[in-house]
């Protein structure tokens, strides 16, 4: 498991965030899916803004299995807090209180 540049967050206003991150801070836009995804390089990492209720960052961590590194987890006292394979996405939150995504390479 290794973490990658990417840090997710969740905001009811793509449009403010996006006005906020490239027009005042000037960070380039990432190419992704407007309507309901958009992210930011600011150098040493990635924020990506999706559309949903606010929540706090979610890492990322890359694995070769996905389903295996999460039986792993759950089995160390970690919590799954969202799955949907068909993103991929397999949040966790640690016995600490990191929120993290599982996510396969």
């Amino acid at each position: 498991m290794t973490s990658n540049r990417d840090v997710i967050f969740r905001t009811s206003d793509l449009q403010s965030a996006t006005a906020f991150y490239n027009g005042i801070l000037g960070f380039p836009i990432i190419p992704d899916t407007p309507d309901r995804v958009v992210g930011f390089d600011t150098g040493a990492f990635v924020i990506y803004f999706e559309h949903g209720d606010p929540n706090g960052a979610v890492f990322e961590f890359d694995v070769c299995n996905v389903d295996g590194a999460k039986a792993q987890l759950l089995a160390q006292g970690c919590t799954l807090v969202e799955e949907d394979p068909s993103l991929p996405r397999c949040y966790m939150r640690d016995r600490f209180g990191l929120t993290f995504n599982l996510n396969k390479v």
